[in-house]
């Protein structure tokens, strides 16, 4: 009797070592997130110019359907932008990529970065340089990208409430400063607060309809322009609406 009793423990206890061993496996197969997010890499970046290796990387590893709302979740690796309350949305992945390499990280850069949103953008930036300053507007959307990127892990990320017009001067000078809402022009504190050498990237002109992705890099105390595509971002509020 003891020695069936032993033999069934023995029994049970190899059925279940082999099936925690085969559990690895069927986990990752049945991502279904990880395969949306590879797909959306390979054919809406990768696929359309996109070629600095630590974007790609940030891209995959990146989880983005954790920065929408679990009603969006099947949406958030399609290739274009989703709301996130209060009228503002998650950018649309293509973009994100373009921004975040027209910015030409090398990985031990302070970044800038006006307007948090969901806080998708700031934790791309987080997987490429040493240390991402963002800044919100809006409190409620600031409270739950506060929220999110502090259960994510992201401690290179600090976020504060406040107008992204008037920079982040306690932490300036900047070496990258990426705007993520429309202006009519380019705030001349960012210009101040960005580093001599570095590089600024926001949507510039009509602010209701149609802007131009304006690459700005700041050159022996000059400024030099580049547009690199048009694009539609919702408007930046506060300071940047009351000065022309």
């Amino acid at each position: 009797m003891v020695f069936y009793s032993v033999m069934f423990r023995g029994l049970i206890i190899t059925l279940i070592a082999a099936f925690i061993s085969i559990m690895p496996s069927y986990t990752i197969s049945s991502d279904v997130y990880e395969k949306k997010r590879q797909e959306m890499v390979r054919h809406d970046i990768e696929a359309r110019g996109i070629k600095d290796k630590k974007v790609l990387s940030a891209m995959l590893k990146v989880k983005r359907h954790l920065f929408v709302d679990p009603s969006l979740m099947d949406k958030a690796y399609n290739d274009h932008p989703l709301p996130i309350g209060e009228g503002q949305t998650i950018s649309q992945p293509y973009i994100v990529a373009l921004m975040t390499e027209a910015l030409s990280l090398k990985g031990n850069e302070k970044v800038l970065e006006i307007g948090t949103g969901s806080g998708y953008q700031a934790a791309i930036l987080a997987e490429i340089v040493k240390e991402v300053y963002t800044i919100e507007v809006n409190k409620n959307i600031y409270e739950m990208a506060s929220r999110r990127l502090k259960e994510l892990g992201y401690e290179n990320i600090k976020v504060k409430l406040g107008d992204g017009y008037q920079g982040w001067k306690e932490y300036a000078p900047f070496d990258a400063i990426m705007v993520t809402a429309a202006a009519r022009h380019i705030p001349p504190p960012l210009i101040e607060q960005l580093q001599e050498g570095g590089r600024l990237v926001i949507p510039v002109g009509n602010t209701l309809f149609y802007q131009n992705l304006t690459l700005v890099r700041k050159e022996k105390g000059k400024i030099i322009t580049k547009d690199i595509c048009g694009v539609r971002f919702v408007p930046m509020i506060g300071d940047a609406q009351k000065k022309k």
